[in-house]
């Protein structure tokens, strides 16, 4: 067990009246992710969107989920866990987040995936999938509108049951998208990260895609604690306004600040889900292509090319939502998701005619 690597957490001073701080931290994410200016297409001339660069935490590790992980593997090792159980979309970035972190901390990672797909045999090997089975992850596939707390989390915590049964060891449990009181503090270290960063003199705004709630409880609490004057907006991709209002109010009782309401601190913003959580459409496809031709930036199809869009259409027909025009968006990773097939045709179409042959030195490229 890899006791070695933990280390103790030093809280922010604004952060230590919270409930729950955790004790120790697991360092996993490169941090210091840049911050710089950003040509996002299609963004009106009065605003300015910069970019935090949190899909450059790692490799196999990138995104916003090893931040959490950092706290909540120090938890399972902490507690001499032999095994993770986590759960997740087929192709949930934090569920290969957690293999591959489990697998680095010599613990037995375990992911309940949520699809369509009946037949086991037939789960392939795309994308996250492909680092989950590289890792060697205990899959189970689950239906895919399985619910968490009436379906996901009684299977998980019956497995937990199982496992320690059969081999003895303590199994830890972490919750969909690693969104909880522990896995808070990832990013309220972020938030800490981005203030030495000029957060407070450079921003009036801060945009991030919501998909769990962890990511939007950490940074919107950091925001209220600091008394900063920045306003957070969450593009939600799944469920609804009304579902992440009441997580991120749990939440916000769970450590403590049962007097602080999320609609105050937090602007949840609805209309760009699309078809709905994983689906994708050809005008979302199209926008992640026209981004990464003319930025260099890449965006996946689940998170951030959906929240980027959304921010978009958000400026065009809701500027007045924005308390100022210096956007800062963060880009909370996901990059093997754009592996999983869906945009090969949008970019074979728009490539095509940049693919040439060239049979010998002495001609010129067909």
């Amino acid at each position: 067990m890899a006791t070695c690597k933990l280390l103790p957490y030093v809280c922010p001073k604004w952060a230590q009246q919270l409930h729950h701080v955790p004790k120790y931290q697991i360092k996993l994410a490169n941090p210091g992710t840049p911050i710089h200016k950003w040509s996002l297409p299609g963004v009106p001339s009065k605003f300015e969107v910069s970019i935090k660069r949190d899909d450059m935490t790692g490799s196999t590790l990138s995104g916003n989920k090893v931040r959490k992980l950092e706290f909540l593997m120090a938890d399972a090792v902490a507690r001499k866990c032999g095994h993770v159980i986590t759960c997740g979309g087929v192709q949930s970035n934090h569920c290969r987040a957690t293999a591959v972190a489990a697998r680095q901390l010599h613990l037995h990672p375990h992911l309940l995936l949520r699809t369509d797909t009946q037949d086991p045999a037939e789960i392939g090997v795309e994308g996250n999938l492909f680092l989950d089975r590289l890792c060697s992850a205990e899959i189970y596939v689950v239906p895919k509108k399985c619910p968490y707390e009436t379906e996901l989390k009684p299977r998980m915590e019956k497995l937990a049951n199982i496992l320690k049964e059969k081999t003895g060891e303590d199994v830890y449990l972490v919750p969909v998208g690693g969104s909880n009181s522990v896995g808070l503090f990832g990013y309220i270290t972020v938030f800490e990260e981005m203030i030495s960063q000029g957060l407070f003199d450079q921003f009036d705004d801060v945009v991030f895609a919501c998909g769990s709630g962890g990511t939007a409880a950490g940074l919107a609490i950091s925001n209220h604690l600091t008394g900063s004057h920045i306003k957070c907006h969450a593009i939600i991709v799944c469920d609804d306004k009304a579902y992440f209002t009441d997580h991120i109010n749990q939440t916000l009782c769970d450590v403590g600040l049962d007097t602080v309401h999320c609609q105050d601190i937090l602007d949840i913003i609805e209309g760009h889900k699309g078809r709905g959580y994983g689906l994708s459409t050809e005008d979302e496809l199209e926008f992640i292509m026209k981004v990464s031709q003319q930025t260099g930036i890449m965006l996946d199809p689940v998170y951030s090319g959906k929240a980027a869009r959304g921010l978009v259409e958000e400026l065009c027909n809701n500027p007045d939502r924005f308390q100022g025009n210096r956007i800062l968006f963060i880009h909370t990773g996901g990059v093997f998701g754009m592996y999983d097939g869906r945009l090969n045709s949008v970019v074979k179409a728009e490539t095509k005619g940049l693919v040439r042959k060239w049979p010998t030195l002495n001609s010129f490229p067909d």
